[in-house]
């Protein structure tokens, strides 16, 4: 409709012709990012706060509606321009969070504390996970999760606005997508204020793209990513199945799988979650050899990609919803894997070649040894927890200096052999012998050598003394 095409001119326009002023004004505050010769891709200073313009320009095109002398409209304005009214005291404190951030540096908690602020006052302006196939959901239920999904998706934006025109690009697919979306089923609520996002955003990509001489800035980043979610629970609320979110879920694939990405693989590494580092899906296509401008093509295909999924899922026939959602499940799986990621294929292959079961079960065996020794109360106890340790993971003999005791397990044959050695308290040790051409495991070795000293040495507190005169030998 015509309405929606100005909206979208207009919050173009005033974001083309604002952010220049917006760029220079934070060169001269020295509000600008840094290089730092890492995960930061840009070699010069550049000025943040770009979302200072987009929001400009996205109230200025509502604004304007509402003044323009539009006639024979087939519906009320101003009764549906009432959902970006009701949004905008929320969508105005998640931009002040990224603001105070960009120029003072927030903690991480104190961003957390003001996003879920903004969530829950989205809740209560309508715009929520209010329902299950077509349920009404109870408070306690939909208030959690609509905080959940705000919050994500906030800094899900947050989190893929590492490269030139990344988040700017993926927000104005989002936006058409949902757009386009809302007029199929006739919710010109949504239409209306989800049209000059999109404009906003293309004008802004005028600077944004690389080489970018503005980026986002948290104030940005944030407000596009809160704004999509709560566009994205209003989508589904037309569903009564189940795959009512899925659509709105596609519309978001990039960065939401940034995030399931991110957060799987440093669970993986045992990394701190919110550690930042190079490891993301434009770092992965940067390290493949694409240039900063081909990568974010490649990007933007993937999200037109999703965008045509979650259209085909939401209008298309219900017996064929499932199906979409399986073919974009697959399509992002092989997408994953042509990045590249070490620790989904070592994964993978741990749990494909048994290799899961394995260490499940060398641990339990583990377990039992670590048990058996702990209840040693002799030495002669405790050589016998350590001659069964030798039968449970092959070796061939032992030998155990304890109290002034040597007890020995000779080898049977007289083929080469390796020995592990593990030194104790007042000169005593274990050693552990096996034949040269049975292999074991380094994960396994260490971790039977790190729970025998460990043990041994608990052990050793309670059961040992100092003896003079030569050690006397034990048979086994």
């Amino acid at each position: 409709m015509l309405i929606l095409f100005d909206l979208a001119a207009v919050a173009f326009l005033i974001s083309l012709l604002l952010t220049p002023f917006v760029r220079d004004y934070a060169i001269k505050r020295q509000w600008v990012d840094r290089p730092d010769q890492g995960r930061k891709l840009h070699a010069r200073p550049i000025p943040r706060l770009g979302g200072i313009g987009i929001a400009i320009a996205y109230l200025a095109a509502l604004g304007l509606s509402l003044i323009a002398p539009y006639k024979n409209l087939p519906f009320d304005l101003p009764k549906a321009l009432d959902a970006g009214i009701r949004l905008l005291p929320a969508a105005v404190t998640i931009f002040a969070v990224g603001l105070i951030d960009d120029i003072f540096n927030l903690r991480a908690w104190q961003k957390l504390v003001g996003q879920v602020l903004a969530s829950i006052m989205a809740y209560t302006a309508g715009f929520g996970v209010l329902s299950f196939q077509g349920d009404q959901l109870p408070v306690w239920i939909s208030l959690p999760v609509t905080v959940f999904w705000l919050v994500g998706c906030a800094n899900a934006l947050n989190l893929i606005d590492g490269m030139d025109g990344l988040a700017a690009g993926v927000g104005f697919f989002a936006s058409m997508t949902t757009m386009i979306a809302a007029l199929t089923h006739q919710n010109m609520e949504l239409a209306l204020v989800t049209a000059p996002l999109a404009g906003a955003l293309l004008g802004f990509l005028r600077y944004n793209f690389n080489p970018a001489s503005i980026f986002l800035g948290d104030c940005g980043s944030l407000l596009i990513g809160f704004l999509l979610g709560c566009f994205g629970a209003v989508w589904s609320h037309k569903s009564a199945t189940v795959l009512g979110m899925t659509a709105p879920l596609m519309a978001l694939a990039i960065p939401l799988l940034e995030v399931v990405v991110s957060i799987v693989r440093r669970f993986l590494r045992k990394q701190p979650i919110f550690q930042a580092d190079r490891e993301h899906i434009h770092h992965r296509l940067l390290a493949q050899g694409f240039t900063q401008r081909r990568a974010v093509l490649i990007l933007y295909g993937m999200c037109g990609l999703a965008a045509l999924f979650s259209l085909l899922q939401d209008v298309g026939p219900n017996q064929f919803s499932g199906l979409v959602v399986v073919l974009f499940c697959v399509a992002a799986w092989i997408g994953v894997q042509h990045l590249g990621y070490g620790e989904f294929s070592l994964a993978r292959k741990i749990v494909l070649r048994g290799s899961l079961r394995n260490m499940i079960d060398v641990q339990l065996r583990l377990q039992h040894y670590e048990g058996t020794l702990a209840a040693a109360a002799s030495p002669e106890q405790v050589w016998d927890a350590i001659r069964a340790g030798c039968e449970e993971f092959g070796f061939e003999g032992a030998r155990l200096l304890i109290r002034g005791v040597v007890f020995e397990n000779p080898l049977s044959t007289d083929r080469p052999t390796w020995q592990l050695r593990i030194p104790l308290p007042n000169k005593q040790y274990v050693n552990f012998y096996r034949n040269l051409d049975a292999s074991m495991h380094p994960v396994v070795l260490t971790l039977f050598s790190q729970a025998t000293e460990k043990m041994l040495r608990e052990k050793l507190t309670g059961i040992t003394g100092e003896e003079s005169g030569p050690a006397p030998v034990k048979a086994p």
